[in-house]
């Protein structure tokens, strides 16, 4: 099993897709997967339950998949700030780490409006701030890293497969 993380918007759920095609594995989506259990968008639950609770919500998850195998997991962007994420991470397989720059994350997530920790500012300055704030927990967690900016999902999803091929971690 394998995991994609990142700052939101560095392509995780558009890349795992295409690595499904080459590796031929199941994705999950971690997003996707808490709105289902919670029956809630990740906005709503922001609102309703507080970002706690939705990080509760993905250490949870986490510690789901601990049986589960040949998968690759698309992770919140907040997965890494948590120490007990990265050890779960970790003991289950790899962690790949997508990075872009401010500006790109920025037209990446202009448009979108399910990005809570932004919608109030979303401007490639705060982007970088907050990703200062987070870059040291990204890489600690990271055996992989990948950037993004002005690659194709098909690019990027070959250069993590012959990433993986190297580390003989497929």
């Amino acid at each position: 099993m394998f995991f994609l993380t990142g700052f939101m918007g560095t392509g995780k759920t558009t890349i795992s897709k295409a690595l499904r095609e080459i590796l031929s594995c199941d994705v999950i989506d971690m997003d996707r997967e808490i709105e289902r259990m919670e029956r809630m968008s990740i906005p709503e639950i922001f609102v309703q339950k507080g970002e706690t609770w939705f990080r509760q919500c993905e250490t949870s998850f986490l510690e789901g998949l601990k049986k589960r195998e040949g998968a690759i997991v698309s992770c919140g962007g907040g997965v890494p700030l948590r120490r007990e994420n990265v050890k779960t991470m970790r003991a289950c397989g790899i962690v790949v780490l997508l990075t872009a720059s401010p500006e790109t994350i920025y037209e990446r997530v202009k448009d979108n409006h399910d990005r809570p920790l932004l919608e109030q500012n979303k401007t490639p300055e705060h982007i970088g701030e907050l990703l200062k704030e987070r870059e040291p927990y990204y890489r600690e967690a990271a055996d992989l890293e990948v950037v993004t900016d002005q690659k194709s999902a098909d690019e990027i999803a070959i250069e993590i497969k012959k990433l993986l091929d190297s580390s003989k971690a497929v």
